[in-house]
């Protein structure tokens, strides 16, 4: 049985087409006629693109259900337009080992509705220090190697995690952190911080050890990513490194391209890390997208429960959610304001993350069937009580925003459907 998504606005090589994707057997097939038993639905001119990529999500599992299942998580990345989604290793426990890894490997066959790629700790515990990982057991099954949520301290370890990533063939995807440039802070070192009589983490404490890090990539020659850039520092470092031809790359969230620390409230929704920084930093960022220095955007989508982040800004844990609003905000605030053409959020949104990774899917024959197809005429405001994810805190409630996903198709089948697709069965007679 095949699946014929007709009448829809396809957009390929940077622009929109008339056509429809043949779906068999879980992979995209070339254009045929329909035969007695196949599945057609009509999209009526709705646009339908490569599945989006999330290379940063905490599904939260094994570990901390309250916070999030790989089944709550994976249904909100569905709803929000995303075919793949590559989880972060701060779990309990940790995906250190075969395993421990299998272990959240066995959830993810289990209750997973898209795709789900698993990145391994580098570090025993995901403690950011001590003992490196087995490598070369856990490469085979992991997307990569990351102690996201903790800096690797010692220079030393990081040089010698990266010569083993490397030899296996997979990325180091760092979070940035100098634990002793940090001195309890929590949100960013500026102006809003000290006129409120907060703590303050410096941009000094990200970009030092970005710096550090892609010396060590030069000197390995391993691929190296960035997890969640947020300073105008950092962004120039990775600027730099592109033009000696290194092999790096970084991403950077919605929330660090739409808001500064201007903007900041009292309430833990509006608490993550690294913080929101400064209108510099913003517009810094906003230019790595532009130029290409930027090539990911990513949600860091990082539930907690509501007690969690009921504390204010200094006492709330430090994350927020982001699959179900990324592609609806990015669309509004960037695409329509003419920041950024549609070409380019779909590269940042879907095109690169899988090139840099190496990750499958499509709408091309022979591509596994992962596509999205959108509204992008819907406008409406974000509201949390609607979200899939367990987690509610996002600094974007109540903004207005437009397009949404209406249809998500994973490994051809249909993972998420808002009901706007009309589908029939061919029968004797139709043929």
């Amino acid at each position: 049985m095949k699946n014929f998504y007709t009448h829809a606005r396809i957009f390929r090589n940077g622009r929109f087409e008339e056509g429809r994707v043949v779906v068999e057997a879980g992979c995209v097939v070339p254009d045929c006629a329909p035969q007695p038993g196949d599945r057609v639905s009509d999209l009526g001119g709705l646009c339908l693109v490569p599945g989006l990529v999330d290379v940063h999500v905490h599904l939260r599992e094994p570990g901390f259900p309250q916070k999030e299942t790989i089944a709550t998580g994976t249904a909100a990345a569905a709803a929000g337009g995303y075919t793949t989604v590559c989880a972060m290793p701060n779990l309990n426990p940790a995906p250190d080992s075969l395993q421990t890894l299998g272990r959240e490997l066995e959830i993810i066959r289990r209750d997973a509705a898209v795709h789900v790629e698993p990145y391994a700790s580098i570090t025993l515990g995901q403690r950011g220090c001590g003992e490196l990982v087995d490598f070369a057991a856990l490469a085979p099954q992991v997307v990569g190697f990351s102690d996201d949520g903790r800096g690797v301290q010692s220079a030393e370890l990081m040089e010698e995690a990266m010569r083993r990533a490397a030899s296996v063939g997979r990325p180091i995807v760092a979070h940035c952190e100098v634990d002793d440039l940090l001195h309890g802070g929590y949100i960013h070192d500026g102006a809003y911080c000290r006129a409120h009589g907060h703590r303050g983490i410096c941009s000094e404490s990200e970009w030092r050890q970005v710096e550090r890090d892609i010396a060590l990539a030069e000197r390995t020659g391993c691929q190296y990513h960035v997890c969640h850039v947020s300073t105008k520092e950092s962004v120039e470092l990775v600027r730099r490194a592109k033009a000696r031809g290194l092999r790096v790359s970084c991403e950077t969230g919605p929330h660090y391209l739409l808001l500064c620390d201007e903007q900041l409230q009292e309430e833990g929704r509006f608490k993550m890390n690294p913080p929101l920084r400064s209108r510099a930093d913003r517009e810094a960022l906003l230019e790595g997208i532009v130029d290409g220095t930027i090539e990911v955007i990513a949600t860091d989508h990082a539930p907690h429960t509501a007690e969690e982040k009921s504390r204010g800004l200094e006492g709330s844990a430090m994350g927020i959610v982001g699959l179900e609003t990324a592609f609806p905000l990015l669309y509004r605030y960037l695409v329509l304001e003419g920041v950024i053409g549609f070409d380019r959020l779909m590269a940042l949104m879907s095109g690169n993350p899988r090139r840099i990774f190496g990750l499958g899917g499509g709408i091309e024959p022979g591509q596994r069937a992962d596509f999205t197809v959108l509204d992008l005429d819907a406008r409406y405001r974000v509201d949390p009580a609607t979200f899939r994810s367990k987690g509610r805190a996002t600094p974007f409630a109540g903004w207005e925003v437009q397009g949404r996903a209406v249809l998500t198709v994973a490994g051809g089948r249909e993972a998420y459907d808002a009901g706007r697709v009309t589908t029939t069965t061919i029968s004797d007679k139709d043929c």
